[in-house]
This record gives C-alpha cells, sequence and structure tokens, in this order.
C-alpha cells in the first residue's frame, strides 16, 4: 500500500472496483428484488418530475436510474454514476432492453461525480453513500453538482442492532482481511451525525427519516450465498467456516428454515440552500 493519502485511496478504489465486479451476478439474480422497495422509498421521497435532471449516484445495477428516468420523461434527463464499469454495463443493458433514451450511465464516484456543476434538480444515492470513501469530498460533489434548491435522498442502513443485513454482513466480515480504509462498508452511516454536518459544510441542509423493510430468504444457505460467498470467496476454507459458523449461531439457529430480515433504513433528505 502507498503511503502517502492519495495512494491509499486509490488503493481503497481498486478494492472497491474488484468487490463490486465479483458481486454483479448475485445482485442480478437476488439483491436488486430484495432492494426494490429501499429504492421506491427513495423515489418517493425525491419525487422526480417530468423535465428535471436527475443524477444517481453509486447507481449500481441502475434501478434507482431507470425508476427515475420514467418520472422525468419525456423532456426529463437522468444520469447514473457508479465505479464499476461491469455495474453500469447491466444498468445500460436494462435501459436498452425498455426502450429508454433519456438515462445514461457514467463512470464515476461519490467523491468525483463526473457532471458539470450546477447540472441537476435531483440527486438520489440508494444504498450507496455507506461506500463513500471520502464522505467530506462526497458532500462537497453532491452540492457541486446540484442546481439552487436542488432536492438530495439518500438511503443508508441503520446499525446491527435495527437492521439484520448489517448484523449478517458485519459477522462475516469479521474473518475477512482488513480493507484499505476505516469507516465504510453497510452499517458505516449507521450514525449519521458526521455526515450530515458534512453536507451542512457544503451548503446542503438534511434531516433523517426512518422506514423499516424487509425481505426473507428459504434457508440458512440461500442466504449465505446472496450476501457473503463472494466477499469471502477468497478466505481459506476453514476461515471461510468459521465465518459460516458465526453467522449461523448468531442469527440463524435452525439453518434450513426460512427467516424473516429486518432491515430499518435512514433516509437522508434535503436541500441545497442558495437562491432559487
Amino acid at each position: 500500500m502507498a503511503s502517502d493519502g492519495s495512494g491509499i485511496a486509490r488503493d481503497a478504489m481498486g478494492w472497491q472496483r474488484g468487490v463490486w465486479r465479483s458481486m454483479v451476478a448475485v445482485y442480478e439474480s437476488e439483491i436488486d428484488r430484495r432492494f426494490a422497495p429501499v429504492v421506491e422509498a427513495v423515489i418517493r421521497r425525491a419525487d422526480p418530475r417530468p423535465g428535471e435532471r436527475v443524477v444517481d449516484v453509486g447507481t449500481g445495477t441502475g434501478s434507482a436510474a431507470i425508476r427515475a428516468a420514467t418520472l422525468v420523461a419525456p423532456d426529463g434527463f437522468v444520469v447514473g454514476v457508479d465505479v464499476s464499469t461491469e455495474m453500469l454495463a447491466v444498468g445500460k443493458r436494462r435501459s436498452n432492453e425498455l426502450g429508454l433514451e433519456n438515462v445514461e450511465f457514467r463512470e464515476g464516484s461519490a467523491e468525483e461525480i463526473t457532471a458539470a456543476d450546477g447540472e441537476f434538480d435531483v440527486l438520489l444515492a440508494s444504498l450507496s453513500l455507506m461506500y463513500a470513501i471520502d464522505r467530506a469530498a462526497a458532500a462537497r460533489e453532491s452540492a457541486r453538482v446540484l442546481r439552487s434548491r436542488g432536492r438530495v435522498v439518500a438511503s443508508v442502513w441503520a446499525g446491527p442492532d435495527r437492521c439484520d443485513i448489517v448484523r449478517f454482513q458485519q459477522t462475516a466480515g469479521r474473518f475477512a482481511p482488513t480493507p484499505p480504509v476505516e469507516g465504510v462498508g453497510p452499517g458505516a452511516l449507521a450514525d449519521a451525525t458526521p455526515f450530515l454536518a458534512q453536507l451542512a459544510a457544503a451548503g446542503i441542509e438534511t434531516r433523517v427519516e426512518t422506514e423499516t423493510f424487509g425481505f426473507d430468504f428459504d434457508n440458512f444457505d440461500a442466504a449465505w450465498d446472496a450476501l457473503a460467498a463472494v466477499t469471502t470467496a477468497d478466505l481459506p476454507p476453514e476461515r471461510r467456516q468459521e465465518a459460516k459458523a458465526a453467522v449461523r449461531e448468531a442469527m440463524w439457529p435452525e439453518a434450513s428454515r426460512p427467516r424473516h430480515f429486518r432491515n430499518e433504513t435512514q433516509f437522508i433528505v434535503g436541500e441545497r440552500g442558495g437562491s432559487p
């Protein structure tokens, strides 16, 4: 790892790209449909309107961007931004299959949004800002690309005591190698207060709303394959079995039975200051 801050950031971004590259298939087959209610709640709060321009930061496979594109049509436009070219390719394919011509997918990050100053009326970030490496930079970029009175809606998971998916992934993650940077991951914004202060410093005033969503898995193995198998795939077999046993003991005493995941979700809702 490089010793300077920029080198650490490059290492961290490369690590993230590798993680998301490995997750594309499981997102398409398992995760996107389970996260759909969160996407809809983001869209409901943001209320994209015909003719508006929207950016979806950390768009992943494009679910929120595509949903917004249907609402701002025919004259509005949506840009989905993500660090993973593989995820972006899925978003492009999905939008093409739907015949959408008012959505574009660009490589970029929360810290470096590939857009002009004041380009957008609305900024969305559905379950993505937890993975921002430099959240102060992400706050500044969010303010930069929004017009005055532009709207922001982001969703983040609550902590492991109130969000089962975070408890599951953090328990498994204790057995994985230490990531290049601290404070990045599913529960990283469980306490959103510091990030709200960073947004306020950048000129975006926000509040937090909470809502609880759920999804089900038929058995432990199905949940493990969807939520942890990819990210623990490089562990030695013994270490991987230790991780599975720890999660099973903490959350799934009867591994063959179904389990409901109850996930409290926090919505960061706000507006960029300035003259209309």
